[in-house]
């Protein structure tokens, strides 16, 4: 089954060390996914991140409630960092966060890597939700950026 690769960017109107800290705290999932995620931090990760840091946490898909446990492979800041799915409902989940100083303020870029599960089921969930509720997901990410950091764009 073939990767799906989506990117979604926002710039903000703060410098990259101010923006690079925010984004890297799992934390702040709760205040930038959406309510019906429900995302909940199930271990502590140390403060500040590293390469090499596990941390486990949960949202809901349609309801159902999934564990998820992210390792950081790549910790550069405040350039970028990586984190990887170790375990979840993804076969496969990279997600590259990339901080550019841009204009006074900071570009931020995000790509998803994911496959799904399940091969021909896989496919057909991704055809029917998955890829819209990750549009959803990151379209509700981008207005709450917006709200937090008023001149976003």
């Amino acid at each position: 089954m073939a990767d799906h690769v989506l990117e979604f960017r926002v710039w903000l109107p703060r410098p990259r060390e101010e923006i690079f800290p925010f984004f890297a705290d799992p934390r702040n999932l709760k205040v930038l996914d959406p309510p019906w995620l429900r995302p909940a931090l199930l271990s502590s990760p140390p403060d500040p991140l590293e390469a090499g840091t596990v941390f486990d946490f949960r949202i809901r898909w349609l309801g159902i409630p999934l564990r998820w446990r992210v390792l950081i492979r790549e910790y550069d800041p405040p350039y970028r960092f990586v984190d990887v799915q170790v375990r979840g409902p993804y076969a496969r989940w990279e997600h590259r966060h990339l901080f550019r100083a841009e204009k006074g303020g900071t570009s931020v870029e995000d790509r998803i890597t994911y496959r799904l599960p399940l091969g021909p089921l896989g496919r057909l969930l991704h055809t029917l939700w998955v890829r819209r509720q990750l549009a959803t997901i990151f379209a509700h990410r981008r207005r709450r950026l917006e709200e937090l950091f008023p001149g976003a764009r």
